[in-house]
C-alpha cells in the first residue's frame, strides 16, 4: 500500500466520520470544560486541576469510543438484516410477493389511499412489484466501520478535551481560568460552524446552541464545585 493510497483512505474515513468527529469534539470540550472550571473554582493548585481534567478526559473518551463502536455496529447489523430481508422478498414467487406487498407498504408508513393506488398499479406485474420492493427497502448508504468510528471518536473526544486543560499546564491558575474560558469558547464556535455545515442548519442558531451548552456546563461545574467546597472545605 502506497503512501498516497493511505492518505486517500484516511481522507475517505475522515469524511465518512465527520459527524462522529464533531460530536466527539463537542462532548470532550463541553464535559471537561465544566469539570476543570468546577475544580479550578475551588483550588489554587494547577496539579489538582490537571489530574482531574486528564483522568476525566481519558475516562470520557474511552466511554464515548465504546458508545460509537456499539452504535455503528448496531447500524451495520440492521443494514445487513434489511438487505437479507429484501433479497428474500425478491426471491418470492409472484403470488407470495403480491400477498407480501401490502405489509411492506404499511411498514413504510404509507396511507391507505396511497397503498391502494400502488397495489393497483403493480398488480400482475412481477417486475413492477420487485421495483416497488426495491424502492421501499433498498438502503444505498454505505455502512460505517465500527472500528473506524470508535477510533475517530476516541481521538476527537480526547484531543478536544485537552484544549480547556492546556492553559493550566502553561499558566498560573488565575490566568489559566480566563484563557481556558476564551480558547474553549472559540473552539465551541468552530464546532458550531462545523455542525451547521454538516446538518445544513442555520449558522448563527447552531453556533449559539453549541456555545450555550458549553456555558451551561461551565456554570454547572463551577456551581457544584463552589457548593461542595463551601460545604466540606476547611
Amino acid at each position: 500500500m502506497t503512501f498516497a493510497s493511505i492518505l486517500s483512505r484516511l481522507r475517505t474515513s475522515f469524511l465518512d466520520s465527520a459527524g462522529t468527529i464533531v460530536f466527539g469534539m463537542e462532548d470532550g470540550t463541553v464535559s471537561i470544560f465544566g469539570l476543570i472550571l468546577g475544580v479550578a473554582a475551588t483550588t489554587s493548585s494547577n496539579t489538582t486541576v490537571l489530574i482531574a481534567g486528564a483522568t476525566g478526559a481519558a475516562a470520557a473518551a474511552v466511554s464515548m469510543m465504546a458508545g460509537a463502536y456499539l452504535d455503528a455496529e448496531t447500524s451495520r447489523d440492521e443494514k445487513q438484516l434489511n438487505a437479507a430481508r429484501l433479497k428474500a422478498d425478491l426471491a418470492l414467487a409472484p403470488a407470495s410477493m403480491t400477498t407480501l406487498l401490502p405489509q411492506r407498504l404499511e411498514e413504510a408508513g404509507l396511507e391507505a389511499s396511497a397503498t391502494a393506488a400502488l397495489l393497483g398499479a403493480v398488480t400482475d406485474n412481477c417486475d413492477a412489484q420487485k421495483g416497488l420492493l426495491l424502492a421501499l427497502q433498498a438502503d444505498t448508504e454505505k455502512p460505517l466501520d465500527p472500528r473506524e468510528q470508535a477510533l475517530w471518536m476516541l481521538l476527537a473526544d480526547f484531543l478536544s478535551a485537552g484544549i480547556p486543560i492546556l492553559p493550566f499546564v502553561l499558566l498560573p491558575i488565575g490566568q489559566a481560568r480566563v484563557v481556558s474560558a476564551i480558547v474553549t469558547t472559540l473552539l465551541l464556535i468552530g464546532l458550531g460552524i462545523g455542525r451547521a455545515k454538516i446538518a445544513k442548519r442555520g449558522m448563527i442558531r447552531t453556533i449559539a446552541e453549541t456555545v450555550s451548552v458549553g456555558i451551561a456546563a461551565a456554570l454547572a461545574g463551577v456551581g457544584i464545585g463552589v457548593l461542595i467546597g463551601h460545604r466540606f472545605g476547611s
